[in-house]
This record gives C-alpha cells, structure tokens and sequence, in this order.
C-alpha cells in the first residue's frame, strides 16, 4: 500500500484522461469526481474507473470532447443532451439553469440524459445542496436484478441519492445507495481479491442464495428490503430511463466493457429551494438534535471527513501512472 495526496490524484487522472481523448474541462469534471470519491473512501467510484474510462475513450465508446446540449422546454424541466459524454460535464453544463429554475419555481427537475454511467449519484446532489437546494437524484445501470421471485434480470442496482443544504454552502446530510443490498462494484472487487460475499448479497442464476461472488455475477443482485426496495428501483429506473431519453437498464451493455455501444444513461435530478416555507430549517434542526441526542446517532452523512492523503494499492497507482504518461 501507498499513501498519495488529493492533488497528486487529481493530476494524474487529469493527464490520463486529457492522454486518452478527453478535452482539458470534460476531464476536470470527471477528474473531480474520481478525486471525491477517492477522499471519502468510494473505491468503486475512484480510481477503479479510470482505466475503463481511458479505453472507452480510445474505443469511442464514451466521446470525450462533444459539448452536452441543455433547453428548458418547461419553466421548472431542464434537460441535457449529454451526447453520449461524460455525465459530469453533462451535469455541470445544466446545473446553473437548474438551480435558477428551482429559484423562480420553488422546484425544478433536470434531466440528463445519453451520457456515460455517472458512478456516484451523491457527487451531482450534493452540488445542488451547496448551491442551497435540495437535491434528490436518481439513475439506472446495467441489468443485474430480478423482480421478488424471478430470476430474470430487469433493473441496474438504480441508485438515489438525498442531499440537504446546511444553510452555509455545505451539506448538511446525505445519503447515497443502490436500491440493491450492494453495489455491484463490491461483488466484482470481491472476485477479483479472491473473497466471499455474505449471504443475503446476491443469488445464483437457479436463484438460490449465494456467497460465491463469480456466482452472483452470473445470476442476480438482491433488492433491499425485498419487495420495498425493488419499488424504488423501479421508480429510480422509470424517472432515469423515461424522464430524460436514456436507455432502460435491460438495453445497457457491462459498463466497464472497452468497446460496445455507449452506456446510453439518464440521471434525473429533483432541485427544492427549502426557503420556499419558513419551517424547514426549524423542522430539520429539531430532527438534527434529536438524532445528535442518541449515544452515536447521527444523520446520514454527517461526520464524513476527507482523507488526504488516501492510501493506495501499490498496482492501482502504478496502473494510473502508466495511464497518465505521455503517449507517443
């Protein structure tokens, strides 16, 4: 293992995007996004991207150097056209709209749609909470879950995410999950360590409950909670898919694959402006000291700090030097 800084990170997949196609500000966005999750400790949305990212680059899988298109065909709906991009620059092109029409409605939605997968959903929401909005967000992802008692898959692990606004241009919480019991991300780096899942994680392809990680790649993901999570799965896949012109998760190739089509993905945002009403903060804050009033409570999000430097795996990191040298 390896400890390396923020900064060091953040130059490294900055150069290795900008070295496989990406123009310098799409590669910023991206290269925020990888550094976030790196410092809050999201592998699966760090670094174990960037080489997938690199060669979807070169394959024309994700294009690196189109400009997202952004209308506001309603008062209170913005829409993107990622043009199969990057989601974060797609994101950062309508967030200002967004925001100003959240401002004159007192809510806006913003649908981003045709872009690459968009890993963690808690990095666009909590950009709205800091503009001082709520932020609630939600995508899709390859299929990988059956409906309660099927064996066929049908959704992505779909996240959502939760973003409240502290008043003071922070977050004051949040919460950022699959509607599965995991993410897919910590199956695949299960297998590729060489360990079990717990039960409970997964199930084989005759349905049955499995710890056998290769196992569960090969059949389904479980819901949270059975049937309550699988609702919101489906609620998370109807609003990314329907909402903003991105594919459904059954249409979604493996997103790390290098070649194929490109992800084709949709994150629809819904942006609240709390000063619509004089009772938020007063509702929040008593919420805030009753949680805060129990031995270890405490809201989502609260209390997570930004590691720097980040202790690596010495391969990683060798892997992302290779990816950010000069190519000839």
């Amino acid at each position: 293992m390896i400890d390396v800084s923020l900064k060091e990170i953040g130059e490294a997949t900055q150069a290795a995007l900008e070295s496989h196609g990406a123009a310098p500000w799409v590669a910023a966005e991206v290269t925020a996004a990888v550094v976030e999750a790196e410092a809050v400790g999201n592998r699966i949305c760090g670094l174990y991207y960037l080489e997938s990212y690199c060669k979807q680059l070169v394959s024309g899988r994700v294009k690196g150097d189109v400009e997202p298109a952004v209308d506001r065909p309603r008062p209170g709906f913005i829409r993107v056209d990622g043009r199969m991009g990057f989601a974060q620059p797609a994101f950062a092109r309508g967030l200002p709209e967004a925001v100003a029409a959240a401002r004159e409605n007192g809510t806006a939605s913003l649908a981003v749609g045709h872009t690459h997968t968009c890993t963690s959903l808690g990095f666009f929401t909590a950009q709205i909470a800091r503009a001082g909005l709520i932020g609630i967000g939600f995508t899709n992802a390859s299929p990988i879950v059956a409906p309660p008692g099927g064996r066929s898959r049908v959704i992505g692990t779909n996240p959502i995410a939760f973003s409240v606004p502290d008043g003071q241009g922070g977050v004051a919480m949040q919460f950022d999950q699959s509607t599965t019991t995991v993410a897919l991300g910590k199956i695949t780096m299960a297998k590729a360590a060489g360990e079990t899942i717990p039960e409970g994680w997964a199930l084989d392809a005759e349905g049955r409950p499995t710890t056998d990680p290769e196992a569960a790649l090969g059949g389904t993901l479980v819901s949270m909670g059975g049937h309550k999570g699988w609702g919101f799965g489906v609620m998370a896949e109807l609003l990314a898919a329907g909402m903003t012109g991105g594919v459904n998760s059954l249409d979604v190739k493996p997103l790390k694959a290098p070649e194929g089509p490109p992800h084709d993905l949709g994150q629809f945002y819904l942006l609240v402006d709390p000063d619509c009403t004089d009772t938020f903060g007063a509702r929040f804050a008593a919420l805030a000291e009753a949680v805060a009033a129990e031995e270890g409570g405490r809201l989502p999000g609260q209390g997570k700090r930004h590691a720097d430097p980040v202790t690596l795996d010495e391969t990683l990191w060798a892997q992302v030097g290779e990816l950010a040298a000069p190519k000839p």
